[in-house]
């Protein structure tokens, strides 16, 4: 999800002659590439599905929780430790709130209110304000023709799905915004943690580790303050808070891990780009939530703006 997933802290790439004899994977990276697009699509009807029994925040704790058991099994598999240092630890600390505690619950709370359709959506808007961020907070980010068409373009995608012509009628403008600010807090945290910890001598998955550990670390201190233990624990609420965390956020973090590692950054995070089809499809076909046309088509101007933000011109 842009999402509604861990980004990378980026570390120092292994020269390839360190490791000439790499294993080859198990599956093709392309059916990784699917299951990832699926899982990560999916999330947002997992959440819809887990707020029908449990708060947000609830919601949210739950999908660390078992999504940090995912990282600590691959973590003890690996035979990987947690990263060490305080300052290490502090960095991680922010980074754990700005792209995993603050957006996830910002996604569950939005989905209240508004279907899990155009929280997909919305989350596609993430490499969008990532552009505009960048420009300002990373010099060596400049901007282009075909970027500044991109931002233009894929803004413009947003008020499509939104229906701006019609006023945004019909629309929980409450929930819209939050879901928005999910997608902005992604963004910040990628530059957060390019700016302090890439370059880290300490492996991936011990930098997510640590940082999911932190994330359920805060969610279980501000759980209790604003929500009461629940008095039952309805099945498929919570069989979806499971899915949702094992499956889209500890197997899709390390599913990204691979594809990164085998076809690089650039081709890995064109998942991006599909997530909200899927969570579109998911959401019609298997919740019943209404679509009309400017969906679709607001979706795929999104997709195209955000694509050509991400590109570079060929020297």
């Amino acid at each position: 999800m842009a999402s509604v997933t861990t980004p990378r802290p980026t570390a120092p790439s292994t020269p390839a002659a360190a490791t000439p004899h790499r294993p080859r994977p198990v599956l093709d990276w392309r059916v990784r590439f699917a299951a990832l697009s699926v899982v990560w699509g999916f999330s947002f009807l997992l959440i819809k599905v887990g707020t029908q029994g449990f708060a947000p925040f609830q919601v949210t704790f739950g999908r660390l929780l078992f999504g940090t058991a995912v990282l600590a099994v691959a973590l003890a598999v690996k035979r990987e430790r947690l990263p060490r240092g305080a300052r290490t630890w502090g960095h991680l600390a922010v980074a754990a709130l700005l792209l995993n505690a603050l957006p996830f619950s910002l996604f569950a709370y939005a989905e209240l209110t508004i279907p899990s359709t155009l929280a997909g959506i919305c989350n596609a808007t993430s490499p969008l304000w990532g552009m505009v961020l960048s420009l300002v907070a990373l010099s060596e980010d400049r901007p282009t023709r075909r970027r500044v068409a991109g931002l233009g373009l894929g803004f413009l995608g947003v008020l499509t799905v939104l229906g701006a012509w019609q006023g945004f009628s019909g629309l929980d403008a409450r929930g819209t915004a939050l879901a928005l600010l999910a997608s902005l807090s992604y963004p910040v945290g990628w530059i957060y943690v390019r700016r302090t910890l890439a370059g880290s001598a300490h492996s991936n998955l011990s930098l997510t580790g640590g940082q999911l550990l932190l994330a359920t670390a805060q969610l279980a201190v501000v759980t209790p303050l604003f929500t009461t233990l629940p008095t039952s624990l309805p099945v498929v609420p919570l069989l979806a808070v499971a899915a949702l965390g094992a499956l889209g956020t500890g197997l899709a973090v390390l599913l990204q891990f691979g594809l990164v590692s085998e076809v690089g950054p650039t081709t890995a995070q064109m998942v991006t780009y599909f997530i909200p089809v899927i969570a579109t499809a998911a959401g019609v076909a298997l919740l019943g939530e209404p679509l009309t046309w400017s969906t679709p088509v607001g979706a795929l101007i999104v997709i195209a703006g955000a694509a050509l933000t991400q590109s570079r011109a060929r020297r």
